[in-house]
């Protein structure tokens, strides 16, 4: 362990927690896809902070709804692509916060909480059926993936010119 601690600054651990608060947001939202799929309940939405309680029935193994087949069809697809959406991104951000983090810890953990924090309302706005709604907020999430790659830029030249 000490090799590790030599190698890394000690506020890399700020990096590795605002990841593990990403994986439970991350979760949380793969819940609300699951409370979604789950009855066939007329929709009923809370866009409080609280969780998305659409029900739409929409059974595994089934992606996305179909109109034809079912009349919440588009509330299920916006809440499903909310997640869907923050699932595809993840690698990019997962991989920018690890290496970014290494030379610039303190400046990529508020990035990455900026973007957490922007991922949440990006599906929350998302999931109220209206999919402009996630950029309201959500919009502001690519700015901390903007300086997310300037930190890893940084710390590639860094890496070159040493």
């Amino acid at each position: 362990m000490a090799a590790i601690t030599e190698f890394l600054p000690k506020e890399y651990g700020y990096v590795v927690l605002v990841l593990v608060f990403y994986c439970f947001l991350n979760l949380w939202m793969g819940a609300q896809v699951g409370r979604a799929r789950k009855s066939s309940i007329s929709s009923l939405l809370n866009l409080r902070f609280q969780s998305v309680v659409c029900l739409y029935n929409v059974p595994y193994p089934t992606l996305y709804a179909i109109e034809s087949e079912n009349k919440d069809a588009k509330l299920f697809n916006c809440v499903q692509r909310g997640h869907q959406n923050s699932l595809e991104m993840m690698p990019m951000y997962f991989i920018l916060m690890i290496l970014g983090g290494m030379k610039h810890p303190c400046i990529c953990t508020g990035l990455g909480l900026l973007y957490n924090v922007s991922r949440f309302f990006y599906f929350k706005g998302y999931a109220t059926g209206d999919p402009m709604k996630r950029l309201t907020i959500g919009k502001y999430g690519f700015l901390g993936l903007l300086g997310l790659m300037i930190c890893t830029i940084s710390f590639g030249v860094t890496l070159i010119l040493a």
